[in-house]
Order: structure tokens, then sequence, then C-alpha cells
């Protein structure tokens, strides 16, 4: 394994440990009026002058490409929907960070159309890819033992996905800023996972590489042996 690549885990881990700060941060920044119980993470980031909220998302944006390209590099079993899944929330997560929503009571322009539909795609597609990495982590040797924890905290997203969409339309927005956060953070769990083991596969084939293999024994010939071909 390369130096880059051998790097990709340590950069995802520390880009959710800062992008989990910043985020945590970002909300005491904004105006204190505002109702986190009620008021979106997207709708604090406007709120936001610093910007720590649009950075932390980018952050974990280029994060989870990290973590797509350790996963990768160490052959874990995503290849195929798995990994389009993982680069759709992570350009996703992008997007909406360099294209805001509009402030709090202002109608929604086209840049606020477009910061929707990809936080949309963002929080869809990752519970999406790891409902299909499941089966696969648990039909292998080195991703086995991760495999049941991948399948809660992905069966926490996706219900997660379900209670948004129910605030989003039936239920008026009720309680939206605390059901988006619950299933952020259910969606960062199964990213912090996915980095955490992958730190740990990486090390042990490092570690591995890192053994001299057995010299095999020289292949002369012995005496017993020469006598036997000369007679």
């Amino acid at each position: 394994m390369t130096a880059a690549k051998r790097l990709y885990p340590w950069i995802a881990c520390a880009s959710i440990l800062f992008s989990v700060v910043a985020v945590v941060a970002g909300q005491f920044g904004p105006d204190p009026y505002l109702d986190p119980l009620n008021v979106t993470i997207s709708e604090y980031a406007v709120s936001d002058r610093g910007g720590v909220t649009e950075v932390a998302m980018a952050v974990l944006g280029i994060g989870s490409l990290a973590l797509l390209a350790g996963l990768r590099s160490v052959g874990a079993p995503i290849k195929g929907a798995p990994q389009w899944l993982l680069m759709a929330w992570s350009g996703a997560l992008v997007v909406a960070a360099v294209v805001p929503t509009t402030p709090i009571g202002q109608d929604l322009d086209l840049a606020a159309q477009i910061h929707r539909y990809v936080s949309i795609a963002a929080f869809v597609s990752l519970p999406a890819a790891g409902a299909l990495m499941v089966p696969r982590l648990a039909a292998d040797a080195s991703w086995k033992p991760v495999a049941r924890v991948v399948e809660w905290v992905t069966l926490a997203g996706g219900f997660g996905v379900l209670a948004i969409t129910y605030v989003a339309l039936p239920g008026e927005r009720v309680m939206i800023g605390l059901v988006e956060r619950l299933l952020l953070g259910a969606e960062v769990a199964l990213l912090a996972v996915l980095a955490a083991w992958l730190v740990r596969v990486a090390w042990r084939r490092n570690a591995a590489s890192a053994v001299p293999a057995p010299h095999k024994a020289a292949n002369f010939p012995t005496y017993h042996r020469f006598i036997a071909s000369r007679s």
C-alpha cells in the first residue's frame, strides 16, 4: 500500500471528527432565539455568519470521499451501487455547502431549490449504501465483525429518513430540526464505524506486509543426491 493510500483512513477519521465538532459549535453561533428543535441545520447555516456549518459540511463531504478511496484501496466489498451511493452522498454534501438555502421566512430561490434536492439526495443515499453493504460485509472475513454494527446504524438512518419525510410533508415541519439532527447523527455514526474499521484493516495489512517473508532454503544438491545422480 502506497503512502498516499495509507493516509485515506486517517483523513476520513479526522474529517468526521472535525465536522462533528464544527457542527456542534455552529449551533451556538447564530441568533440565540432560533429554536434548534424546529430549525434545520441548513437554516442555521444561513444565520451563521462565520460559515462554520458550511465548512463542516464541505469537510465531511471531502472526508467521505477519502473514506471511499480508503475502502477501495483495501478491497472492501463496496463495488457497484454502494460506492456510487457513497459518491453521491459526498458530492451532495459539498454542493449543499457551496449552495446555501434562503434565510428563514423567505421564498425559496433557485439556489435554495438546488440545496434542498441535493440534501435529500445526501440523506437518502447513505442509508441506501449501508443497506447494500451489510450482506457484503457479513460475507467478507475482514469486515464481518463490524457488519452487525453497520446494520444497526443503517437501520437507524432508514427510520430517520422515513421520519423526516413525514415531518417535512404531512407533519408540517413539527420538530423537523430534532428529527434532522437525529438522522444526521445516525449517518455520521455509519461513516465513523466504517472509517474506524478501515483504520484497523489498513493497519493490520500494513503490519502484515512489513513482516519479511521467510527465506526459502537454497536448493543445493546434497552429497547423497550427487552420488545418486552419478550412479
